[in-house]
């Protein structure tokens, strides 16, 4: 292995850029490991403090501004600061922020959620999407009596121990750092889209509970579901008696005002759900069918004999969170945002899909929904962008972004003016629109340009 590439050109541009955002990153390593509060924001040689945000844009304490693609990771479809949004939370802010006691807010976040998605019969909520998560797991297994959890590689359901292996590493279903091998033991994991496996799993292993996955695939499509196999997999749940749970913490309210459910014709029987559902601010909720949750209720667990599960959590159904939930949820039930941002994504991908043919690079955008992954291809495939297959390549091919590749494409974008995430995906809101398709789309060849000269990429035309 030779020396490391000398990316001094493309950092020292980034640092004189952003001084502003390099103190607070200092002072931030004193208080935070690698100085971050969130590991999808870490960045070397450090990432951008941002100051404020509306719309589709940020600004760093630099006064740079970004067109954001990040999107609060998910949360945002409505862009940053909608006014609706912000009204309704300072509204009840200004009223309480934490009674302690029902509230009539939760009422009605409850009623909107139901109103949107049908299988959410009775509602709990938590505070995070991986609480939901948590949740769901545990009601499954109280509802079966039965102890195992089927999952897909690569699919994300937060960081409880349930759900840290086979997502990111420990493809084999061991236990990652810190996990009981106990906890590994139960959980099964098969790969994405492979129904067949499941078959076989749900016919010879008796004590699975149930099946969870994102219903678009892993990463929000970045690994997509193949057309049918939500249906199917709803067809084997059902025959053995295995709950079938959607994890909607991202879809939820993205890809259409009922989820991946409404679109795929899939009736679940949990759901889960996070970042939209509370209108952006912190906050999560499962819904289900009524006999599974049962078992939070105090008076069905005492009438029939059986020990109820215990759910406390001090911010569930925040009054705060359920206001800008409230005010979001109507605002999606029109239908206008989902279209808009799906639109634009589409935009988008098509877009850049013409650039890198243009500039005569082999990569791809592609994705479903709001969403838009670049796929940087790692094994040097001859692909054309505009007809480029996801479903052709294999799982681990599709999540591969070579950790050198993707961390300077995220810098000299950054450089440009367009943020985007870690793994080089964006996520549409409905205030996103052409003037962002177009500032993106040039920045995108900014970015790509001098990747060429500092020898990371290479493009058989540098028009």
């Amino acid at each position: 292995m030779g020396p490391p590439y000398d990316n001094r050109t493309l950092e020292d541009a980034y640092r004189a850029r952003t001084p502003g955002s390099a103190r607070l990153a200092e002072r931030a390593r004193s208080l935070f490991p690698s100085g971050v509060t969130h590991d999808g924001r870490f960045l070397e040689p450090y990432g951008i403090y941002v100051e404020r945000a509306f719309g589709p844009h940020k600004w760093d304490v630099d006064g740079n501004r970004y067109v954001d693609w990040f999107g609060g990771h998910g949360a945002l479809l409505l862009g940053h600061c909608h006014p609706a949004v912000t009204e309704a939370a300072s509204r009840a802010l200004a009223t309480m922020t934490h009674p302690g006691a029902g509230h009539a807010l939760e009422i009605r976040w409850a009623e909107a959620i139901r109103a949107l998605v049908p299988a959410c019969e009775r509602l709990r909520f938590t505070s995070s999407g991986t609480e939901a998560t948590l949740l769901a797991v545990r009601l499954a297994r109280a509802f079966t009596r039965r102890r195992k959890i089927l999952r897909f590689r690569t699919h994300f359901h937060g960081w409880h121990d349930h759900m840290t292996s086979g997502w990111q590493n420990h493809m084999d279903g061991t236990a990652t750092r810190g996990v009981l091998d106990a906890v590994a033991e139960n959980v099964v994991l098969c790969d994405p889209n492979d129904l067949r496996a499941v078959a076989d799993v749900l016919a010879t292993d008796r004590e699975i509970a149930a099946v969870i996955l994102e219903p678009t695939g892993a990463s929000f499509g970045m690994v997509p579901t193949r057309d049918g196999f939500p249906q199917a997999l709803r067809e084997l749940t059902e025959r053995h008696g295995v709950l079938l749970i959607f994890d909607e913490v991202v879809t939820g309210f993205r890809v259409a005002p009922g989820g991946a459910q409404a679109v795929y014709g899939v009736r679940p029987d949990l759901v889960t759900f996070a970042k939209i559902v509370a209108g952006g601010l912190p906050g999560g909720a499962v819904g289900g069918r009524v006999e599974i949750l049962d078992a939070l209720d105090f008076v069905r667990t005492r009438e029939r004999g059986e020990e109820k599960i215990g759910h406390p959590g001090t911010f569930n159904a925040n009054p705060v969170s359920a206001a800008a939930g409230i005010a979001a949820l109507g605002l999606v039930a029109t239908g206008e945002p989902c279209a808009r941002a799906n639109a634009t994504a589409a935009s988008l991908r098509e877009r850049l899909n013409e650039l890198f043919a243009e500039l005569g690079l082999p990569w791809a955008a592609y994705g479903t929904f709001s969403g838009v992954h670049v796929f940087p291809n790692p094994e040097g495939r001859a692909i054309d962008p505009s007809s480029f297959d996801p479903h052709a390549l294999p799982f681990a091919e599709l999540k591969a972004r070579p950790p050198k590749l993707a961390h300077r494409v995220r810098l000299a974008l950054l450089l440009a003016g367009v943020d985007v995430n870690g793994q080089l995906a964006m996520l549409a809101s409905a205030t996103h629109g052409p003037a962002e398709v177009e500032d993106t789309v040039a920045a995108f060849r900014e970015a790509l340009l001098r990747l060429a000269r500092e020898g990371d990429v290479a493009l058989r035309s540098r028009t």
